[in-house]
């Protein structure tokens, strides 16, 4: 049996799937929060991507999914992994840890779904309406009000800056790479190998470079499974059939609401506040959104 799009759940359960995406992936700046200070990056990385590429082999075999049959499959598979996870979330986490503000990060990272629409036009030939680009405008304003009363571009150092930047080009290039050549996979394998792919290149890292040191504490260990599960298993595998399913330009517009569900997150955990700009720019970043998504 293959997760295909024809057997996935009804489209009632499929349009909630977006907005579902967005809380995920936005707890996952909460998780490096409570993570980070008790492991090193790529260490904590590589954990997580053992535990989770291990779960989806033991469900693959469990139901019977079928592994790719081709070098170059594997090929693609293990590039996109690299891309949305080793690359995207390894510099996101070493940023983080080299002090680079969490608003910094996010308002570079709200430069996803412009950078995305701009290279699927050449590459996956999708064409983005007027309409689309005022929306991409709007979501990309709406980003930097919600984090502007936080942000300090003197916070981290200009390597960190240059990871968040590498996090972006990760998580951009590895939408367009899945659209283009691993959009038929099967969800279960195809994420394993992907998974297992980041697992690799984090543990090569850790070794290259940490310690290799955990403080197993409760927080940690929350964090840890919570991304693993939630993030690892739930929200990139919700976000790799939403490509499958959409234009990968729309599906990346999404990402323009991850700021503002991480600062309302952070309102209930952590008692940051918000100012009345930052929920203008809440609502900005929506409309952007549904400009994006009404319009393709």
């Amino acid at each position: 049996m293959t997760l295909k799009a024809d057997l996935l759940p009804s489209s009632i359960l499929y349009t909630a799937m977006p907005g579902v995406l967005v809380v995920l992936w936005s707890t996952g700046f909460i998780g490096a929060k409570f993570g980070l200070p008790y492991a090193e990056p790529a260490t904590f990385l590589a954990y997580r991507f053992t535990l989770v590429a291990a779960i989806l082999v033991v469900v693959s075999a469990l139901t019977r999914a079928p592994w790719p049959k081709s070098a170059k499959a594997y090929f693609h598979l293990f590039i996109v992994g690299l891309l949305l996870q080793a690359v995207n979330l390894g510099c996101v986490f070493f940023a983080i840890d080299l002090g680079v503000d969490a608003s910094v990060t996010a308002l570079i990272n709200g430069l996803q779904p412009v950078l995305v629409a701009i290279i699927a036009i050449s590459v996956l030939d999708e064409r983005t309406s007027a309409w689309q680009w005022v929306g991409f405008v709007l979501g990309l304003g709406g980003v930097a009000m919600v984090v502007w009363r936080k942000l300090d571009l003197g916070i981290g150092s200009p390597l960190g800056m240059s990871l968040s930047i590498c996090a972006l080009l990760g998580l951009s290039i590895g939408v367009i790479y899945q659209k283009k050549f691993c959009e038929k996979m099967d969800l279960r394998t195809g994420t394993a190998v992907q998974t297992a792919a980041a697992a690799v290149a984090m543990w090569i890292i850790s070794a290259w470079l940490e310690t290799g040191v955990i403080n197993w504490t409760g927080e940690f260990i929350f964090a840890f499974v919570w991304l693993a599960f939630v993030l690892s298993l739930g929200a990139i595998i919700l976000l790799l059939y939403l490509i499958r399913r959409g234009h990968a330009a729309r599906v990346s517009s999404l990402f323009f609401l991850v700021p503002p569900v991480t600062a309302i997150f952070s309102y209930f955990l952590f008692n940051e506040t918000f100012g009345p700009v930052a929920v203008i720019g809440m609502l900005v970043a929506v409309i952007g959104v549904v400009l994006v998504n009404r319009f393709s």
